[in-house]
């Protein structure tokens, strides 16, 4: 895994591994890879590793069984989905809607955008619905 300036690395690990819970490869309930085993495989120190399972757990995205290791939590995709949605209500809709402004972007040519986009990506339809949701509660 290549990580970013300006973010914390277990951050981007617990984005990661949420990720890993929204794209279906870890289900509600299912076991995702022990601590040491994330941090064999995204070649990172254990510690950084602990750190993101952590945070997510305080988030109430997976939970530990003692002896067992960490379990994806049953509502793990709507508190993730709810969390980001928030986030990019909060954050980046601002600044996208500033840039539009100062490009001198109208919404209508966006919505244009918009639609070319989703049909040359079929497969964006989840990430469509939640802009779409995210874009008329915020006009």
């Amino acid at each position: 895994m290549t990580f970013k300036e300006g973010q914390p690395i277990y951050a981007q690990i617990a984005d990661r591994l949420s990720d890993e819970i929204l794209n279906g490869t870890y289900a509600p309930d299912s076991r995702v890879p022990g601590v040491r085993e994330y941090a064999a495989l995204l070649e990172v120190n254990v510690n950084t590793a602990v750190k993101a399972y952590e945070l997510l757990a305080r988030r109430e995205v997976i939970y530990q069984k003692r002896g067992m290791g960490y379990f994806v939590a049953a509502d793990a995709p709507e508190i993730i989905r709810t969390e980001r949605r928030t986030y990019f209500r909060e954050h980046a809709m601002p600044q996208f809607f500033a840039q539009m402004q100062l490009l001198g972007i109208s919404v209508g040519e966006m919505n244009d955008a918009y639609h070319r986009f989703m049909e040359s990506h079929p497969g964006a339809l989840a990430v469509a619905a939640v802009l779409a949701a995210t874009l008329t509660a915020g006009l």
